[in-house]
């Protein structure tokens, strides 16, 4: 009997030594690598079966373990068929013909040996560019309200926003998105996950609508007698620049709203692992934590207090830290300076779309952020996304960014196919893996 082990050993052994030997791509590590597949600028190209087939074995020979494919795109519409939601059939004016192209994704993708989560824009339906979207069409009350230094207005309003935000304490619309997540898990049982993307307020601006002020008012426990100023008021500085100097009620206003995105995190974790216990839940969001309370979101675990560190943090905040509801948490890397040595030497701002001021430090470089994420999210893994155009004009930086977020965070998610297709950035993503230890 022994001796038949030995030699069914000694087989595997050998089939498994020529596999790895005929393997054009030998990943080294195991960390994941997500490339993502963005709905509205790869509509066109990847309306054919073809296409999808084509990229998914590109990524593949590249050591890309997973495809995030957006199936909501932020006008609300999706590409799926459901009952709950308009499917997006066109898109400038480029017609798709009808075909299951997110269960061809995973048909093709599980061939491959690739997992494929779907993502979605959450508290977001509408595309402000194109006066597209749900908030244009069929619910114009869902939109958010927001205070900007012109006065109180429709997010529709603002032109020189792309997404459309919703009030995430709407209860009407968190109704809708989860019988979209729902029924896109109960439809596709093969889906290995849901990657969430947007849940959060627009910036802090938003919301400011009179149903979020009832809400808060019964949050506090009392009336917020001038609003919006006892939240905070636009005052200028000596640089003529706007900024929000806080009223009485702003640390509570801060804390109320990262519970309610806490809240609906969990309430979108467990009805959606009601459908399938085996779905994987996570989210992409910014990794620019200092200034991301404007948003109303804390990624962070419960066992980090950020109170001690940041003057926006209640005793109360480190409650509504999510990162213990994740099975998969992305993050944005997004900075073109890598290492915390170039981010000290350049001394650049950064200003995110969702932020009111301009920011600044080492966390603003990969090396930097990887570092201080280590902290705030304790025993919890995050996933080092990068933004591809950032690097169109320093294409060897989307190599050393691609090698930095391998090693110093636990896996890598590129942001977005398209920008590596229309510039041609192949080989420089083929380094990057390879310098990272993804390709061997």
């Amino acid at each position: 009997m022994r001796k038949i082990t030995i030699a069914l050993l000694s087989s595997l052994l050998i089939i498994t030594f020529g596999a790895c030997k005929n393997s054009a791509t030998q990943v080294e590590n195991s960390k994941p690598a997500l490339m993502w597949f963005d709905a509205e600028a790869n509509f066109e190209r990847f309306s054919n079966p073809d296409s999808i087939d084509y990229y998914l074995t590109k990524i593949k020979s590249l050591g890309f373990t997973h495809a995030i494919v957006d199936v909501r795109p932020i006008t609300g519409e999706v590409l799926f068929d459901t009952e709950f939601a308009p499917k997006m059939r066109e898109w400038h004016g480029y017609e798709r013909k009808d075909f299951n192209y997110l269960g061809h994704f995973i048909q093709k993708a599980h061939e491959l040996g690739i997992e494929v989560h779907a993502s979605l824009n959450v508290f977001v339906a509408g595309h402000n560019y194109f006066d597209r979207g749900l908030v244009y069409s069929t619910h114009p009350e869902w939109a958010s309200t927001v205070y900007t230094p012109e006065g109180i207005t429709s997010i529709t309003n603002e032109k020189k926003k792309y997404s459309a935000m919703v009030n995430p304490v709407n209860e009407e619309f968190q109704t809708h998105i989860l019988n979209v997540l729902k029924d896109l898990v109960k439809r596709y049982p093969d889906l290995d996950g849901l990657v969430l993307d947007r849940v959060r307020y627009d910036g802090i601006t938003a919301d400011f609508s009179d149903l979020s002020r009832q809400k808060f008012e019964a949050y506090i426990g009392q009336k917020v007698e001038k609003f919006p100023e006892d939240i905070f008021e636009w005052k200028k500085d000596e640089d003529d620049k706007y900024y929000p100097e806080r009223g009485k009620h702003f640390l509570k206003w801060i804390e109320w709203r990262t519970k309610n995105i806490y809240d609906f995190m969990a309430r979108a974790r467990n009805e959606v692992k009601k459908v399938n216990p085996d779905i994987s839940f996570g989210t992409y969001t910014g990794a620019w934590y200092p200034s991301y309370y404007e948003v109303g979101v804390n990624f962070a675990s419960k066992k980090y207090d950020p109170s001690e560190d940041f003057d926006w943090a209640t005793s109360e905040y480190k409650n509504y830290g999510y990162a213990e509801l994740m099975d998969l948490y992305t993050t944005g890397n997004y900075y073109t300076d890598i290492t915390i040595e170039e981010s000290l030497k350049n001394k650049k701002s950064v200003w995110n779309e969702t932020d009111s001021q301009a920011q600044s430090g080492t966390w603003y470089s990969v090396e930097g952020s990887c570092q201080k994420l280590r902290n705030i999210m304790k025993d919890n893994k995050f996933i080092g996304g990068i933004l591809v155009d950032q690097f169109y004009d320093n294409p060897a930086k989307l190599s050393a960014t691609i090698e930095m977020n391998l090693k110093d965070s636990d896996g890598l998610m590129v942001f977005d196919i398209v920008h590596i297709i229309n510039k041609g950035l192949w080989k420089e993503v083929e380094n990057g893996m390879r310098a990272g230890g993804a390709l061997k």
